[in-house]
């Protein structure tokens, strides 16, 4: 029940920084602070907030060994660094996309959805990279384990972002913009 707990409340505090990034990424551009280094700096101390929940949230829900997580933690910890950067890339596409979406041509539409599918796959062959990694230091089942919950955080992070993303109007763009795809 302990660690039922401690998963509750990081996954709350993941949640809350999440939600708050993707308001500002979702904001109308009218409605949008002036892009500041202060604005920047919450955004960085937001997602370093994210970061640091989801290294506690493994902690509490591992179980490891001392000598396991000896060995684990250094990996995870380069790890959560390169999926750090592709996280960073997919931050900046959801705003590229938000200061665009209402007026969005058909041909910016397409790109988008192209470089964010290739953010996805680069997070999964990251994923399919350590698999073996983490192989070396845990057992399969605590490998299969972490897994899991990075896929449970990365799914309430997917929920919440999607709630507050602004969906594309289809209808919206103008007809000298479209690309003739249908």
């Amino acid at each position: 029940m302990t660690n039922t707990r401690i998963f509750g409340t990081a996954l709350a505090l993941v949640l809350l920084a999440g939600n708050a990034i993707a308001q500002e990424a979702a904001m109308p551009k009218a409605m949008k602070p002036e892009a500041t280094t202060a604005a920047q700096s919450q955004v960085d101390i937001l997602l370093d907030t994210i970061r640091a929940n989801r290294k506690a949230l493994v902690a509490a829900n591992m179980n490891l060994t001392d000598d396991q997580a000896k060995a684990f933690w250094p990996v995870y910890e380069k790890y959560q660094g390169e999926l750090a950067t592709n996280q960073d890339k997919v931050v900046a596409l959801i705003d590229d996309y938000t200061k665009s979406f209402s007026d969005m041509s058909d041909d910016k539409a397409m790109k988008l959805s192209q470089d964010y599918l290739g953010l996805e796959n680069d997070r999964v062959q990251l994923r399919k990279t350590y698999l073996p990694e983490f192989a070396k230091v845990l057992p399969g089942r605590s490998v299969a384990r972490l897994f899991q919950l990075e896929n449970k955080m990365d799914a309430i992070v997917r929920y919440e972002l999607a709630g507050d993303i602004p969906v594309l109007d289809e209808k919206a763009a103008a007809p000298a913009e479209k690309s003739g795809m249908k």
